[in-house]
């Protein structure tokens, strides 16, 4: 061990350099063993496994509310209220009546993707493959832009299945007997 202000030799148990008279630093204790790989393991199991019911409840409120504002896109649209109805906005697109039918259309069609890869990244992550995961892994970064529950889901995904320690625990867990 030396002196950290002039480097002088010192001896196991003093308090101070005996050159410049620096205090010795407090030997450090040592590093506490690495936990059990076991509870390692069953903690893991524990996060993926409340990651994948979130997922499912996810996927289900997604379903549910996209079938209520799909409900009031279609009244909207079609049944005339608001600057669609009775054909006031003159001869544009929005006059025309196949528009408001491909809008519903369309919404309906994101609307049970997204509902869909949430119940899909929930069971593949229940059933612990590592389709699962990348599933998981790409509707979260997927769920990022749907403020705030998605964006919190999808960073808790990403921050549960990213990185080399997560991907290895996760590979350990094997899929579900």
């Amino acid at each position: 061990m030396f002196c950290s202000g002039c480097g002088q030799a010192l001896q196991p148990g003093q308090t101070a350099c005996p050159q410049c008279g620096r205090p010795v630093a407090p030997v450090m204790p040592p590093i506490p063993p690495i936990p059990n790989l076991e509870l390692q393991l069953q903690t893991y199991a524990g996060r993926v496994r409340a990651l994948s019911i979130v997922w499912f409840v996810y996927g289900g409120l997604s379903l549910l509310l996209g079938f209520a504002g799909m409900t009031f896109l279609h009244a909207f649209l079609n049944s005339g209220f608001g600057p669609w109805s009775h054909g006031s906005m003159g001869d544009g697109p929005w006059s025309q009546p196949w528009f408001g039918a491909a809008i519903i259309h369309f919404a309906w069609a994101l609307i049970l993707v997204r509902s869909a890869l949430a119940f899909v990244a929930g069971w593949g992550l229940m059933e612990r493959t590592e389709w699962g995961r990348i599933v998981a892994i790409i509707a979260g970064i997927l769920s990022l832009l749907k403020v705030p529950i998605g964006t919190a889901l999808g960073i808790w995904t990403l921050v549960t299945l990213l990185g080399y320690r997560n991907s290895t625990l996760y590979n350990e867990l094997g899929p579900r007997a």
